[in-house]
């Protein structure tokens, strides 16, 4: 019973480290990646879907996406959802394929993205707490229902500490990497 507690906060928690490197990887940090567009939809023949569903993005170089629709009828409602998203971009079409240079980043716009950054930490964190708090709550009342005993519930208990401590420190280290990246000019 406790190994499957922790088992599931740990992989709960792990959860929760994936959630935040997806969250920071929508921030542009002045380099181009594709990601970086993944979160746009677009309207195609009366359904909205993803942008990459409708369209091939790639690296033109540093600071520029190549975003080619499939179908030569899509060409303007993309170049429209990317003018449109909140990412302030200004899309250029060249025929079939859309050219998005990414402006470079004013040192005002790093620092606003570093408390994104932070932000975005702080709820992992707040997550990973929350997950400890589950976990603990079921050694509680695994404790009551007398199917463990004080002894194996404080052992239980640090090894979630533990855990939390780990995955807090990981989290750490994602925010610290992520505020460097946007740093570096």
């Amino acid at each position: 019973m406790i190994e499957n507690i922790k088992k599931e906060s740990e992989q709960r928690m792990q959860k929760s480290i994936k959630s935040l490197q997806d969250e920071l990887a929508k921030l542009r940090t002045g380099r181009a990646h594709a990601s970086l567009l993944d979160h746009i939809h677009v309207e195609s023949y009366g359904s909205v879907v993803s942008l990459s569903h409708v369209a091939s993005i790639t690296i033109a170089d540093s600071r520029t996406l190549l975003v080619t629709p499939w179908d030569k009828a899509m060409v303007s409602p993309v170049e429209k959802a990317i003018r449109t998203s909140d990412l302030g971009l200004n899309p250029a079409t060249m025929g079939q394929a859309i050219r998005v240079p990414l402006p470079a980043l004013t040192e005002e716009r790093r620092k606003d993205l570093t408390k994104v950054v932070k932000a975005e930490g702080e709820n992992a964190k707040v997550a990973v707490r929350n997950i400890r708090r589950d976990a603990m709550q079921h050694l509680k009342d695994l404790l009551k229902d007398k199917a463990i005993g004080e002894d194996d519930e404080r052992r239980a208990e640090e090894g979630i500490q533990k855990l939390t401590d780990k995955y807090i420190a990981e989290v750490d280290k994602v925010i610290m990497t992520k505020e460097t990246e946007l740093m570096a000019i």
